[in-house]
């Protein structure tokens, strides 16, 4: 991968706060992502990553007022989802009851708080590994990454990496092309480096 090209890395523009950590964790790894909602340099990336931090409905909104709402699902090339962008691959979130962009079956449910479970959930926690993800190639099964996060899928037949907070959920999905982090590996010291790693070695369309 040629990571000067202009068109080697396109970072969906979603309004997300975590936009500078997740350039900085890139150029780390020699990588320079271009920050658009332009549909035709989203189609042209060799790479396509779908940041966000917020809320499902809102971040929907913005994807529809771009078109992009019909862009991301026909993508071919890898596209890797963080955090929101997890969630938003799947068919809906319960937040505001949003429809999501459906190229995974799920819906993200709200976490319960209790005693012991305080919502969002927040800080580190452990990964466990389904045997064969590409994403989690080279990382040790439990290890841990940081989440900040109040709803999440439960686990799918497209789940490869699973986390526990109160019930367990998706940490980590894999689907064709399309695969995702509920955890931010911007943050997540060299274990989420090696994520990053990982996604950018995959095969371009």
């Amino acid at each position: 991968m040629n990571a000067t090209a202009s068109n080697a890395l396109a970072i969906v523009d979603g309004g997300g706060a975590n936009i500078a950590s997740l350039k900085f964790a890139l150029a780390r790894l020699g990588v320079a992502g271009e920050l658009t909602t332009d549909a035709g340099r989203i189609r042209d990336a060799a790479r396509v990553i779908l940041p966000g931090v917020g809320a499902a409905r809102d971040a929907m909104t913005r994807l529809r007022e771009s078109a992009l709402d019909q862009v991301i699902p026909a993508l071919t090339q890898p596209v890797l989802g963080i955090c929101l962008g997890l969630q938003l691959l799947f068919d809906g979130s319960e937040e505001a009851d949003t429809d999501c962009l459906g190229i995974l079956p799920g819906t993200a449910r709200l976490f319960e708080a209790d005693a012991d479970h305080t919502v969002p959930h927040m800080g580190w926690n452990r990964v466990w590994q389904t045997p064969g993800s590409g994403l989690l190639a080279g990382i040790p099964d439990g290890a841990q990454f940081y989440f900040v996060h109040s709803y999440a899928v439960p686990v799918t037949d497209f789940t490869t990496g699973r986390c526990e907070y109160g019930r367990e959920f998706s940490a980590v999905v894999e689907r064709g092309n399309f695969v995702a982090t509920q955890f931010h590996p911007e943050r997540s010291g060299r274990h989420g480096a090696r994520v990053l790693a990982n996604f950018l070695e995959l095969s371009p369309a």
